[in-house]
């Protein structure tokens, strides 16, 4: 997966945003007491483009409508309408909000409430903020949508001028799409429409010619950039006909608009790729009416909502210990190791309750354990599954342990860490420097790798692993034992 263009500090400086409540108008948690099958469950808005992710049927669009709700321009029947037949269970329905609106109150937060009760929607003293929601059928192509069929008329005559594309918009959806659409126009249609035409090698085509997610991305784009600061941006399933690439380069959009414009953007996604350009807190997983925090693939959730096909899972709290467990696993299991997934869940509290709720499930047919770090809060207890990795930092467990031991590691980790024998010297001051001098261990791989002569992080880690554990078979032998009782090798 490509690397994210928005460098760090961006991402930091919009998080302090956040922190300081430095915006005229936005989101900043919503509490949904009752909602389809979401009980007294928060969210958070700590970064201004939201993800948010989970499987089918696991509540992404309820999240996004209760996000839209707390405005006047998101009516409920939107997102909850209520059907004649079926929907006797929507009493009592209830969410609270807090909200920054400096027009209404410059110093201190704004509460509101949405409630249906008596049969409708009630929602008293309504923010208002403007809105911009973005559903699926965006991406219907043109020559399916009712209101052009008089286009396709011989009788039809337009009369409004054909117009090029706004610069700033054009720029922004060929850095999306990778193509150029500087030459493209638009027209006006019907009352308060526009249709686009195209223009590839002299000859012009019209909008019925145009790929889906590219129309999409033109007239969304068109319509965030004449958004007024401070808006909202609701999207339903961001990657909707688009590439993986342009779906990453969207949600990059998003980020750089949110910076340039004060916007706050909310979005569903199936896409790893969409979650790439996004920092931890950005991320929330909706599944069977749980609410977690954090950044997790396609495959962990998966793991987490139930549907693997190996006979174990274990659930960790981030990449690092995922690449320890792996690593340990695949040493000591053989081809056993075959029948057993490591998913990193981001952080200790969500790997426990996901191992703890698999236990309690049982409609999940297969079985869990959990590995938390050394310095983690939550309580290790082998006899319910839940075992601690030794030391206190994980990455600095292991580098240390090599590092203490290092004039008989010398040899194997220079050849391990693909450098020629003779250069165990520099490989060995190489270690002992960066022992001194790093500051953050999660980077402490990267470092040695780059000092040693630019080898990935990826074989650095590997190399400092697999001398770990030589060291420590009493833990990987016992880890190992209990994760072979489970899979019942």
């Amino acid at each position: 997966m490509l690397r994210s263009e928005i460098r760090e500090s961006t991402k930091q400086e919009l998080l302090k945003k956040v922190r300081e409540h430095d915006y005229g108008k936005y989101l900043l948690k919503a509490s949904i007491l009752k909602i389809r099958g979401f009980s007294e469950e928060d969210i958070t808005f700590e970064f201004p483009v939201t993800a948010l992710i989970g499987p089918n049927g696991g509540g992404k669009s309820s999240v996004l409508g209760v996000a839209g709700c707390a405005y006047k321009d998101i009516k409920p029947g939107l997102f909850f309408p209520k059907s004649a037949v079926g929907d006797e269970s929507m009493s009592g329905w209830r969410i609270e909000y807090e909200l920054i609106d400096k027009t209404l109150n410059p110093k201190q937060l704004t509460k509101r409430s949405s409630n249906f009760r008596q049969a409708k929607w009630v929602r008293g003293d309504v923010v208002i903020r403007e809105v911009l929601f973005f559903g699926i059928e965006r991406t219907v192509p043109a020559g399916e949508k009712a209101r052009y069929k008089r286009l396709m008329r011989s009788t039809y005559v337009h009369k409004p001028p054909l117009e090029a594309i706004d610069s700033t918009v054009a720029k922004q959806v060929e850095h999306i799409l990778g193509k150029p659409v500087s030459n493209y126009q638009v027209t006006d249609y019907g009352s308060d429409d526009k249709f686009l035409v195209g223009k590839s090698d002299g000859n012009k085509f019209s909008e019925f010619h145009f790929g889906a997610g590219e129309s999409s991305i033109i007239r969304m784009v068109t319509k965030i950039e004449q958004a007024p600061q401070n808006s909202l941006i609701l999207i339903e399933e961001i990657e909707n006909g688009l590439h993986p690439i342009a779906t990453k380069r969207m949600v990059e959009y998003l980020i750089d608009v949110a910076s340039r414009k004060s916007l706050q953007a909310i979005f569903t996604t199936h896409s790893d790729y969409a979650l790439s350009p996004l920092p931890n807190e950005a991320i929330w997983a909706s599944i069977s009416g749980k609410l977690r925090q954090g950044k997790l693939s396609v495959e962990a959730l998966r793991a987490v909502s139930g549907r693997v096909d190996k006979k174990l899972a274990i659930f960790v709290e981030d990449e690092f210990a995922k690449t320890w467990v792996d690593a340990i696993l695949r040493e000591k299991l053989g081809a056993s190791y075959d029948q057993v997934e490591v998913h990193a869940v981001h952080g200790d509290g969500n790997a426990v309750k996901t191992h703890n709720g698999h236990l309690l499930n049982p409609a999940i047919n297969f079985k869990s354990l959990c590995v938390i770090d050394g310095d983690s809060k939550q309580d290790d207890k082998p006899e319910d599954g839940i075992y601690r990795l030794p030391g206190s930092q994980p990455e600095l467990t292991v580098f240390e342990s090599v590092r203490n031991n290092l004039d008989e590691n010398i040899a194997i980790l220079t050849v391990s860490c693909q450098r020629a024998p003779d250069a165990q010297a520099r490989v060995k001051n190489v270690i002992e420097s960066i022992s001194r001098t790093n500051r953050d261990p999660h980077v402490i791989f990267s470092q040695v790798g780059i000092e040693i002569g630019f080898v990935a992080e990826a074989i650095v880690r590997g190399a400092f692993l697999a001398l770990w554990i030589r060291a420590n078979t009493d833990f990987c032998d016992v880890f190992s034992n209990a994760v072979r009782k489970k899979i019942g090798a």
